[in-house]
């Protein structure tokens, strides 16, 4: 009996240091996100404009040599009859590479034009994807960005 007993705990050490090898060995990684972003107002009247501070974040502890964004508007924001805004861009472009720690902003607008519709809102999100420790690892994630409410005064 106390053979199976050492034998248990044998395989029970060994396993544990196995997992804590291997956690040991995993990138670090900050809780932060790698993405935060910004509008410069919460609402906006037909022929106005809305800009959009995106600042991307390296979180891990080897430089990202590559990051690839794009905007797009929601499905709903697409089915709103009426609504009639265009976007400077569909995809950022950030300076890369991106030390531990730094962070890289681009800025981004929306014009709505001066027939849209009002009473509406303007949803939009992004798709990141980056690539650090020399390609060999890669992070990609859809997230929401602030909208805006299309307003007439």
């Amino acid at each position: 009996m106390p053979t199976t007993t050492f034998r248990r705990f044998g395989l029970s050490a060994i396993l544990s240091l196995v997992l804590g090898l291997v956690f040991m060995a995993a990138p670090a990684h900050a809780d932060s996100p790698a993405l935060s972003v910004s509008a410069s107002a919460s609402t906006v009247s037909p022929g106005g404009s809305v800009s959009l501070s995106l600042t991307f974040t390296n979180v891990h502890d080897t430089p990202v040599q590559f990051i690839y964004q794009s905007v797009q508007p929601t499905w709903q924001t697409t089915q709103v009859a009426g609504l009639n805004f265009t976007l400077s861009s569909n995809t950022v472009g950030y300076t890369a590479p991106v030390a531990p720690g730094a962070s890289t902003t681009v800025t981004l607008s929306y014009q709505v034009a001066a027939d849209s519709a009002c009473g509406v809102r303007i949803d939009l999100y992004t798709y990141l994807y980056y690539e650090y420790q020399s390609g060999a690892l890669t992070e990609s994630t859809i997230q929401d960005l602030p909208g805006s409410d299309v307003v007439c005064v």
